[in-house]
């Protein structure tokens, strides 16, 4: 048995001999030794072999308590480097992905349980053993440790458990002086991967970090449905079209942990019949073409989930008192039927009305109003968070480029400016629209300003151009050049200047005057009067 001590000193030369001059003198070994500096003491942890049984110790307290300027001796049941070993050890195997370390022989310094498990084989089998003793893949780390990088290359290894498919990184280890003393590989799962890319890509994993703001409003209305998300009142999120408000939904669903599915459903969308028989199911044999053994409503399917029902307000009386009575019950009972069937799920609404007015108008239930309307969040539109505008640019451009699986242009200072001029009746939704469309026409590596069409542009432009829909066999650029053209004539044509042009099409004035350039159009075709004109 080793001991294993902490001797304190005030700092001086020759500690460190003395120590070992007087465990040498008494026939003991030092196994390891560290010394960490303290203001002016010096700690030394050593551990001793030979220290085998208690009169050992005592003997060894005994002379070391000798030695000039000891302050104190403690015996400790771990020394620092071996504590921070163990440290190291801990966090290798909790992470997910298959860690391998060797030394500049090929010998291998640090497996995690991850990469044991992969490989088939226990991490103390294989450290301070070779690549070549294990039959391990070693030759991306025999190739890091003559020099070379490698990034994200895919291997197979076939096991006693079956093939084992992985994405590899390695790294060559350099000293101070640059010279190489071993290598480090990362392997990444490839089922992890997919399962993490699908994980990223599924609408049902929406979290709250999806939602993208810093403006003061949207960033309270976040922290709200954070606090509120893993309690089953009722939420009522309150907001224009476009806003998000689905989002919302999705992320409270998910940050609630309910074990059930996120059930959404448009009451706009459905007639009033239909719409009960999708929410609260309908017995067997009640509707002629109907499922024989009748049908469970979305209620019933969302057990122990969520509710969405969005554009609540569109919803008619007589639906609004069926989901009253479900709501005070917790209770389904489907048309046609007599069984009440017991639910829990949580009831998430959603409105771009004033439920206020259509309550006083008797368009609405002033009591399912309270019902519903116990955890209000209201989300701002976009026209009141201009400085969010940028950061949603660049979210929209990310998610697209990784839907196309290709890299996707930015955009320029004037194309962001003409998007924070615009007022954004459809809201996020309409600036996710403008910006795709945008990157998709855009031929360049940035996206300038006349890559941006607004909805309305579109339908005067487009739409409403004499011969534009009839030229098919012309390329979308140059049909996207044509109506630019004569939006920047048009504009001219009905302006005093060239500045009130620009403020018409919602752009710069050195952006007109570029586009003026491009296409080749003279000043003057801007005078429309004898009067002067607007500065």
């Amino acid at each position: 048995m080793n001991a294993k001590l902490k001797v304190s000193f005030k700092d001086r030369i020759g500690i460190v001999a003395d120590i070992s001059r007087l465990i040498a003198q008494h026939g003991m070994n030092i196994a390891s030794m560290e010394v960490v500096r303290e203001n002016d003491e010096a700690h030394v942890y050593v551990e001793v072999e030979g220290a085998a049984s208690a009169v050992d110790q005592t003997a060894l307290f005994s002379f070391l308590g000798t030695i000039r300027d000891i302050l104190k001796i403690d015996l400790i049941h771990m020394l620092p480097m071996e504590e921070q070993a163990n440290r190291l050890r801990v966090v290798l195997d909790n992470i997910s992905d298959g860690v391998i370390s060797v030394d500049k022989s090929g010998t291998i310094t640090t497996m995690n349980a991850v990469a044991g498990g992969a490989f088939g084989i226990t991490v103390d089998d294989a450290v301070g053993r070779n690549l070549n003793q294990l039959d391990l893949p070693g030759y991306a780390l025999v190739k890091c440790l003559e020099g070379a990088k490698i990034f994200n290359v895919k291997q197979n290894r076939i096991t006693a458990k079956g093939r084992y498919q992985y994405i590899s990184t390695c790294k060559p280890i350099r000293d101070s002086s640059g010279e190489i003393i071993g290598a480090v590989e990362i392997a990444k799962d490839i089922q992890g991967i997919k399962q993490l890319a699908q994980s990223i890509s599924d609408p049902r994993q929406i979290s709250f970090s999806d939602i993208i703001g810093n403006n003061a409003a949207i960033k309270e209305a976040i922290a709200f449905a954070q606090k509120i998300a893993d309690n089953d009142a009722a939420v009522s999120l309150r907001g224009a079209s476009g806003t998000g408000k689905e989002l919302f939904a999705r992320a409270i669903h998910t940050a609630s942990r309910r074990s059930g599915p996120f059930i959404p459903i448009n009451c706009a969308a459905l007639p009033e019949q239909l719409l009960e028989s999708e929410l609260f199911g309908y017995a067997r044999g009640t509707f002629t073409g109907g499922r024989k053994e009748g049908k469970p409503g979305l209620f019933e399917i969302a057990q122990n989930g969520t509710v969405f029902l969005d554009e609540i307000a569109e919803m008619p009386l007589g639906s609004q008192a069926k989901l009253l009575r479900l709501i005070q019950e917790k209770a389904v009972r489907r048309v046609g039927g007599s069984e009440e069937i017991h639910i829990n799920v949580r009831l998430i609404t959603a409105t771009n009305k004033n439920l206020e007015r259509l309550v006083e108008e008797k368009m609405f239930r002033q009591d399912l109003y309270y019902r519903i309307n116990v955890l209000p969040i209201h989300i701002p539109p976009l026209n009141q968070r201009p400085e969010d505008i940028s950061m949603l640019v660049e979210h929209f451009l990310f998610q697209l480029g990784n839907k196309l699986e290709n890299r996707v242009p930015g955009l320029d200072e004037e194309a962001l400016w003409k998007l924070k001029s615009h007022d954004w009746p459809g809201n996020v939704r309409e600036l996710k629209n403008v910006v795709n469309r945008a990157a998709i026409i855009c031929e360049t590596d940035t996206i300038g300003s006349d890559c941006i069409f607004f909805s309305h542009e579109l339908g005067q432009g487009i739409i409403n151009s004499a011969g534009f829909k009839r030229q098919s066999g012309r390329s979308l650029k140059e049909l996207v050049a044509e109506l630019e053209h004569r939006m920047v004539m048009d504009a001219l044509k009905q302006s005093k200047s060239i500045r009130q042009a620009s403020r018409r099409l919602q752009i710069s004035h050195p952006a007109l005057l570029k586009k003026m350039r491009k296409y080749g159009i003279q000043r003057s075709i801007r005078i429309i009067s004898t009067g002067p004109p607007n500065p």
